[in-house]
């Protein structure tokens, strides 16, 4: 019977430390949030710059929503494509530099999306072993040819650039800042790759989009090579606070994808309070860069801390800073005994990391405080003395 077989996959992932559960989260507030009925300092989430209870994203949201109603009644090519979309694209255009832009309900949508549009059979994708799996999944979906070369191991990459027909289009994708290990994409390596082989070049700057960059472009536009990048494509659900993804590049591109991308044709367009949420988040952004500050100062503070007390945190070089224990029940032990203490930090495991590679994920808020980061390194000390990950 297939409930039978649904139960027994179930009850394997339960034997391996690998079911996942939702947790119930009532409220947020000043780095603190109500998880499982438990007060706990967020080390969990993706609101970088602390920007999702900004005051000013929840007016622009109600204001939106007073004007244009509550929700979206169907496409944007049909009648959803409200007057706020217009605004905050061009807002975005402006932003990033670009000379169109195109907002999509959500990151997995729009890596999903984007890929399947523009390959087909014949084509070839290059992906880096460790990018998000929409991007894995939008590869699979669009039938190209998938070749996942070594994390940020520009020779393999190479090497398979090397034995591709020269006639097949090829698509070189990756994660700018890499969610689960938090370092970064030898973009300028990437770029160099592209134009030798005639490739075309796809970023995601989910986890750079707000932090890097003059005014948060992200992470190409702070290395100077926004320019040579073909596809720059981010979301609004992390640094800047609210919800929903971008892509911006070429006009013809953005024309392209209205006309071929199922992902973005056959959906409902976003509720105008998001929109209106996502107008406001552009705009802050840009104009504060003390968020951007303090969030650099704190990351710098926590890696160095946690490298000194004996943790492994990989290569990380960012906000996002893991400290990879292995075995998944150790893992989850150690989740668990962090939670005891007043911490949400929550453990990953396989299949969204390697197998043995399970991991506590901290990500980290520009508005925490000095004094909340040290009682969390002080709890996350204890836990990992406990239980023997550090000496």
């Amino acid at each position: 019977m297939w409930q039978d077989n649904i139960n027994a996959q179930l009850a394997t992932l339960e034997k391996k430390a690998q079911k996942r559960k939702l947790p119930r989260m009532e409220r947020s507030d000043e780095g603190w949030v109500i998880m499982n009925g438990r007060k706990l300092l967020n080390l969990a989430s993706n609101n970088y710059l602390g920007l999702a209870d900004d005051e000013r994203l929840i007016e622009a949201s109600i204001r939106a929503m007073q004007t244009y109603g509550a929700g979206a009644t169907a496409s944007r090519l049909i009648v959803g494509n409200h007057a706020l979309y217009e605004e905050a694209e061009a807002a975005l255009v402006k932003w990033k530099e670009t000379e169109a832009a195109l907002i999509i309900n959500s990151g997995y949508t729009a890596n999903v999306g984007i890929l399947s549009a523009l390959a087909s059979r014949e084509d070839v994708i290059f992906s880096d072993k460790l990018n998000h799996a929409s991007i894995v999944d939008g590869a699979i979906l669009s039938r190209a040819e998938l070749k996942r070369y070594r994390h940020n191991d520009i020779d393999h990459l190479e090497t398979l650039l090397k034995k591709t027909p020269v006639h097949k289009l090829k698509i070189i994708v990756t994660d700018t800042v890499f969610s689960m290990d938090g370092d970064i994409a030898p973009l300028r390596e990437l770029v160099a790759l592209k134009e030798k082989y005639g490739a075309i070049l796809m970023i995601d700057e989910a986890h750079s989009s707000g932090i890097y960059g003059e005014k948060g472009e992200g992470l190409a536009h702070h290395l100077g090579i926004a320019e040579h990048v073909d596809i720059h494509m981010g979301t609004f659900s992390k640094a800047l606070g609210t919800f929903g993804a971008y892509v911006t590049g070429k006009k013809y591109l953005i024309d392209y994808l209205i006309n071929h991308m199922r992902a973005f044709i056959f959906t409902t367009a976003l509720p105008p309070a998001v929109l209106g949420s996502i107008r406001a988040a552009i705009s802050i952004v840009q104009q504060e860069h003390e968020r951007r500050t303090n969030l650099f100062t704190h990351s710098d503070y926590v890696r160095n801390e946690l490298k000194r007390l004996g943790f492994n945190i990989g290569a990380s070089t960012t906000q996002i800073v893991p400290i990879i224990i292995g075995d998944n029940e150790r893992t989850v032990r150690f989740s668990e005994r962090l939670q005891e203490r007043g911490i949400a930090a929550v453990a990953i495991r396989p299949t969204t990391v390697p197998e043995g590679t399970a991991r506590i994920r901290f990500s980290l808020m520009a508005t925490l405080t000095k004094q909340q980061i040290d009682w969390a390194l002080e709890q996350i000390a204890l836990v990992g003395k406990e239980m023997g990950v550090i000496a």
